[in-house]
């Protein structure tokens, strides 16, 4: 019998985080190419496969035509226009499939052959929790922008794109606390700087998810001012009452994450500035090292996506920073857990 949590279990969850990975690029682009409301129904076991035949895609891009986005927005569109947006979509959802797949049959398999341990069951079934709730809210997402106006709701786009992050983050841990089952001695004081950094830095993700449904980064296009060399431009608090700027209005929404962005790259220099003054391992050195790294090239990627006007590739590349940057968070915040 093989020893329970081996490096097979390791290579599973990994396997899974590089699958969150390629869905999450996916449904960037997804986004950014206004692909994500082209498939209106949802087959989990016959929508597997695209529509096979003229006839088949007759009928998808007649049943899109019903929707408010073709009428609103692409009534001009073709079947070859359609096709085009109806394939990135399919991609997402077909990549999440593949996730659930690759998930749920090794744990029965780990679990049959006792290569698990209790610990690591228990963590398992939360993960496993964590992506059917973030299938859920792919739909309840897609949901909202098939009634009456073709926007999702930026709330709904939010709470997706975070449970995806939160997901691979989680997964990601259970597979660190595998390959580093030792406990270390840490600073207290230096985690705890940590933890509000992570949480920071989601906060900012969130916010980056508004920017993203409400295409608030086409608002104000100038940097480091906004339009009309504001440090806050009027637009930013013109709602009432006042909170809703920072939830619902797309000028008060990127002046959020413009502040943000310098409050994530403050709290990441001053984490590097003091791990100076500790004994560190050589993993957690790497870790600050790359968090600066990664928190420099993401505010450089930020501010040229939004001076370029978010071309798609731009826009994905940014949403991939703030990936690797959640991950280099979360390597950081597990070698200084334990």
């Amino acid at each position: 019998m093989k020893t329970k949590d081996n490096k097979n279990v390791i290579y599973w969850l990994l396997t899974g985080c590089v699958l969150i990975f390629i869905m999450v690029i996916v449904g960037g682009i997804t986004r950014l190419t206004d692909s994500g409301l082209s498939i209106s129904n949802y087959k989990l076991i016959t929508g597997t496969l695209p529509p096979m035949g003229d006839a088949e895609w007759h009928d998808a891009f007649e049943l899109y035509k019903q929707h408010p986005e073709f009428k609103h927005y692409n009534s001009h569109f073709t079947i070859d226009d359609f096709k085009s947006i109806y394939f990135w979509e399919w991609f997402h959802r077909l990549i999440g499939r593949v996730i659930g797949l690759v998930f749920f049959f090794p744990f029965v398999y780990f679990l049959i052959t006792k290569q698990l341990k209790k610990s690591t069951i228990k963590k398992c079934i939360i993960l496993l929790c964590m992506g059917g709730f973030q299938g859920f809210l792919g739909w309840y997402m897609v949901k909202s922008g098939l009634v009456d106006m073709p926007d999702v709701s930026h709330f709904r786009l939010a709470a997706h794109l975070t449970a995806a992050f939160l997901t691979f983050a989680a997964t990601l841990w259970v597979a660190l606390d595998l390959i580093y089952p030792s406990k270390k001695w840490v600073n207290s004081k230096y985690r705890n700087l940590i933890i509000v950094t992570y949480i920071v830095l989601l906060i900012q993700i969130i916010y980056g998810a508004f920017i993203a449904g409400l295409k608030a980064g086409l608002v104000h296009n100038h940097w480091p001012l906004m339009n009309e060399g504001k440090f806050m431009h009027p637009t930013v608090y013109v709602m009432e009452p006042f909170y809703k700027n920072l939830i619902e209005n797309p000028s008060g929404i990127q002046f959020v994450h413009r502040m943000l962005a310098y409050v994530v790259v403050g709290l990441i220099v001053l984490l590097w500035y003091k791990s100076k003054k500790l004994q560190v391992t050589n993993n957690q050195k790497t870790a600050i090292n790359a968090l600066l790294i990664l928190v420099v090239f993401q505010f450089i990627l930020g501010v040229s996506t939004l001076l370029l006007y978010v071309p798609v590739w731009l826009g994905v590349l940014h949403q991939v920073g703030a990936f690797f940057l959640l991950s280099a968070m979360t390597f950081m915040l597990h070698r200084f857990s334990k």
